[in-house]
C-alpha cells in the first residue's frame, strides 16, 4: 500500500515538474512577446532627425542596452517593415568583419532600416566596401560612419602570420598588412594591437574619398573606430 501510494506521488511531482517546465517557457515567451510589442510603439528615428554626436551616442546607447541584456528591439515591427518598404534613412553607416559573432543590429540593438551594413572579412576599405559607404552617407545621409574591428578577428590574424592561404581566401591580407607593420614589436598582444591598428587604418583609407571628407569638414558626418570585445559583447570607441 505504501509503495502505490509513493508511486502515486512521484507521477504527481512529475506531473507538476513538467507543468512547471511549460509554464516556464509559455512566460518567457510572452516576455519576448510583450518586448517585441512595446518595441512597435517605439518612435523610430532616422538620419535627418540625428546630428552626427547624437548618432553616435544612439548607436552605443544600444550597444549598453544589449550588454546590459536590456535590448528594446527597436524598429522590428509590421509598421516599421512598412514605414521603410519604399525608402530608408538609415541613421548609422558600419563598416564591419563579416564574422558571425558581429551582427551590427544585434550588438547595437537597433533594427531595420537603422543600420546601413558593410561586411567584409578584416572590415577592409575595398573600392567596393568604399562605393557602398558613400552611398550611404552621400545619399541616405547618415550622419555617423563607423569603422569596427573586433577582438580576435580572423582576418587580422591571417595578416599578423602572413601564411599562404587557400583559393581567395587571402586576398584581404594585403589590405591589412600595412597596420600590421605599424605596430610590429609593439608591446602587448600582436594580434589585438594590429586589431586597433587596422581600424586607424582603414579610417585613413575612407577619408581619401572626397565625398566622405566634404560631409566630415562641413559637420555632417562623423567617422570614428570601434572594437568589439567578443567576451563582453561591448564596443569601445577608437579615437
Amino acid at each position: 500500500m505504501d509503495s502505490t501510494k509513493r508511486v502515486m506521488e512521484r507521477r504527481h511531482f512529475l506531473k507538476l515538474g513538467v507543468t512547471g517546465a511549460a509554464l516556464l517557457v509559455a512566460g518567457s515567451d510572452l516576455v519576448w512577446r510583450v518586448k517585441q510589442a512595446q518595441a512597435g510603439e517605439l518612435p523610430s528615428t532616422n538620419s535627418e532627425a540625428l546630428n552626427p554626436d547624437a548618432a553616435l551616442q544612439k548607436l552605443m546607447e544600444g550597444n549598453q542596452r544589449f550588454t546590459e541584456h536590456h535590448p528594446e528591439y527597436p524598429d522590428q515591427s509590421q509598421a516599421r517593415l512598412q514605414e521603410v518598404a519604399q525608402a530608408q534613412h538609415p541613421f548609422a553607416t558600419i563598416l564591419s568583419c563579416a564574422d558571425s559573432r558581429v551582427p551590427a543590429e544585434i550588438i547595437f540593438d537597433q533594427g531595420i532600416g537603422d543600420i546601413f551594413d558593410v561586411r567584409i572579412a578584416g572590415n577592409i576599405a575595398t573600392p567596393e566596401a568604399l562605393g557602398s559607404i558613400e552611398y550611404a552617407v552621400a545619399l541616405l545621409n547618415t550622419p555617423v560612419l563607423m569603422v569596427l574591428g573586433h577582438e580576435r578577428c580572423g582576418a587580422v590574424t591571417a595578416a599578423v602570420k602572413n601564411e599562404a592561404l587557400p583559393g581567395e581566401i587571402g586576398s584581404f591580407v594585403k589590405a591589412i598588412l600595412p597596420a600590421v607593420d605599424k605596430v610590429k614589436g609593439q608591446s602587448g598582444d600582436a594580434i589585438d594591437n594590429a586589431v586597433i591598428a587596422n581600424v586607424s587604418y582603414q579610417i585613413e583609407q575612407l577619408k581619401r574619398s572626397s565625398l566622405l571628407t566634404e560631409r566630415v569638414e562641413s559637420g555632417k558626418l562623423k567617422i570614428v573606430g570601434g572594437r568589439y570585445d567578443l567576451d563582453t559583447g561591448r564596443v569601445k570607441t577608437i579615437v
